[in-house]
């Protein structure tokens, strides 16, 4: 018995080694590969096709291919795809740094029209790709295939990449159109997610008004509750910081509370079912407003290239990822005795996701044009082919999605499983491929030439100065917006200009109530050697 025991403890003891092996040969590679990407993707910095997403995937597929000549044809990955490594690890970087990164005044300015395209946008899409889905896929024999499939589907191909928009135009080229589709492009993913686990969640056999009412209130329940966590994480640090002073002692203090202060936002997020995307994007925003400018003069320098550090590497992880799961043969194997069903379905999910997109970008574009009232602050027929083709490209979210709904840990041995991810991974490669190829002269071909450019570009600083512009303020952070512009004496004056009048009421509340408890743009941080006592109501 004991010489049994033994041996199988032997066994599990070189099972272990062997993993750990495993596992470290797995990430050497992943190393050697984003160090590869990198040295690419800045040879090819000023190539008009191609972007760092594009290159990443490319070089994903090429290794996927490698590694299954030299498996025998028996595996193209080194690690199984994980939803959670996706969302837990690889995500909240890229998201908290595009909203500690992103121009307020611009997001903000266009805060109503972004909504639309990103809430009601998305729900007008999962609506057309899940009808479209259930009209062709029925037909199809696609076992075991249900309604709550058909559902998921339609969540699953709303979900735009995120990624790629943020690649896609420049913020300080062309403000507008930046703001408009990263904006959507954020509150988009969280509403397919929100969609995607309300379609699990609600009993779907029988589906009335009661159901749809309900929601359509779960979804405005979470954006509201994810919003205010962020908000308060962000505040939580920033008060902490202001108060406590860490910088006397330590920088790497100040720069270890803002990465755990963001982290935990998103992880609390998760922890009571929230968004956390919308969570950890509001918490960057009000870090740079408020956290940021608390800090070391070093420790601001320190955090804005960590934040943008970690994000470029998560998203060149990410394409290679997918890249090389992409090529995943026990997937492939079992669709293989109906190639013509695997195509016939891409086709028609490509085709779904193409119209989807178009129902409600031209609708809700001229909706919202009908409400702007500066030619500069409308939305152009070029600028909304540009929204468009900016949203079509999927990505890791979309396979995050797929697989969670059709395959049990990384497998399945389903044939309508199996079509439905591998469809998945047709389309996210073709449309960040090609479409991603395409985005680059297409948009030089759409938006103005440079001279005509001028009258666009935002007088918003670039970063990180532009952390320097009070949140909601189109005006020199030492100028008061307010202080011509005359008060509203009718309603119609006041929808007329209501831009000002907010920014104006917003910098006055800012100023008399925020500023004082959490710090901001004028509190200078306390430096060794310099006087202990500061002036916490030095704001301009």
């Amino acid at each position: 018995m004991g010489f049994e025991l033994g041996a199988l403890l032997g066994k599990m003891n070189i099972l272990s080694s062997t993993s750990d092996h495993t596992s470290v040969v797995s990430l050497n590679v992943f190393i050697v590969l984003l160090c590869i990407c990198i040295v690419i993707g800045h040879l090819l910095e000023e190539n008009r096709w191609m972007n760092e997403s594009i290159t990443a995937l490319i070089i994903g597929v090429c290794t996927g291919v490698v590694i299954l000549l030299i498996s025998g044809g028996t595996s193209s990955h080194l690690l199984v795809f994980s939803e959670d490594l996706f969302f837990i690890y690889m995500l909240p970087p890229i998201i908290f740094n595009a909203g500690f990164q992103v121009k307020k005044k611009q997001f903000f300015r266009n805060f109503i029209t972004i909504m639309l395209f990103g809430a009601l946008g998305t729900l007008i899409s999962f609506v057309i790709i899940s009808l479209g889905a259930i009209g062709f896929f029925e037909n199809m024999n696609l076992e075991p295939l249900k309604i709550g499939d058909f559902l998921a589907i339609g969540a699953i191909f709303s979900a735009t990449d995120s990624v790629c928009t943020l690649q896609v135009l420049n913020q300080d080229e062309t403000p507008l159109l930046y703001s408009l589709v990263f904006g959507e492009g954020v509150v988009n993913d969280a509403t397919s997610i929100v969609i995607f686990n309300a379609v699990q969640n609600f009993d779907l056999s029988h589906v009335n008004t009661s159901v749809a009412l309900k929601l359509i209130g779960n979804f405005i329940y979470l954006f509201i509750t994810s919003t205010l966590l962020g908000v308060v994480a962000g505040l939580l640090s920033a008060f902490i910081i202001k108060k406590l002073y860490f910088g006397r002692h330590s920088t790497d203090r100040e720069v270890a509370l803002m990465m755990l202060m963001a982290y935990l936002s998103y992880m609390l997020a998760e922890l009571f079912d929230l968004s956390a995307i919308l969570t950890v994007f509001f918490c960057g925003i009000v870090m740079s407003h408020y956290t940021w400018h608390n800090v070391t003069e070093s420790s601001r320098i320190t955090t804005k290239h960590a934040f943008a550090t970690l994000s470029f590497v998560a998203e060149i992880f990410i394409f290679l990822y997918v890249g090389m799961d992409a090529l995943d043969i026990d997937k492939w194997k079992i669709v293989s005795d109906s190639p013509k069903t695997s195509i016939k379905v891409s086709s028609i999910l490509l085709g779904l996701v193409l119209l989807g997109r178009a129902a409600f970008v031209f609708p809700l574009s001229l909706l919202s044009n009908l409400t702007k009232k500066s030619p500069e602050e409308k939305i152009h027929f070029k600028q909304q082919v540009t929204i468009w083709w900016a949203g079509l490209m999927r990505g890791a979210i979309s396979m995050a999605l797929a697989y969670n709904q059709f395959t049990r840990a990384g497998y399945t041995k389903l044939p309508g499983n199996s079509i439905m991810i591998t469809s998945t991974i047709t389309v996210v490669l073709f449309s960040t491929v090609v479409f991603g190829l395409m985005t680059k002269p297409l948009i030089r071909l759409l938006l103005p030439s440079p001279k005509h450019l001028s009258r666009m570009i935002s007088s918003e600083p670039i970063t990180p100065k532009s952390f320097i512009v009070p949140l909601l303020n189109g005006q020199d952070s030492e100028g008061d917006p307010g202080a011509h512009v005359p008060r509203p004496s009718s309603l119609r004056m006041l929808m007329t200009a209501p831009s000002h009048t907010v920014h104006y009421y917003w910098r006055k509340f800012d100023d008399a109530f925020m500023r004082p408890v959490f710090g901001g743009r004028g509190f200078v941080p306390y430096v060794p050697g310099s006087p202990t006592e500061q002036n916490d109501n030095q704001f301009h």
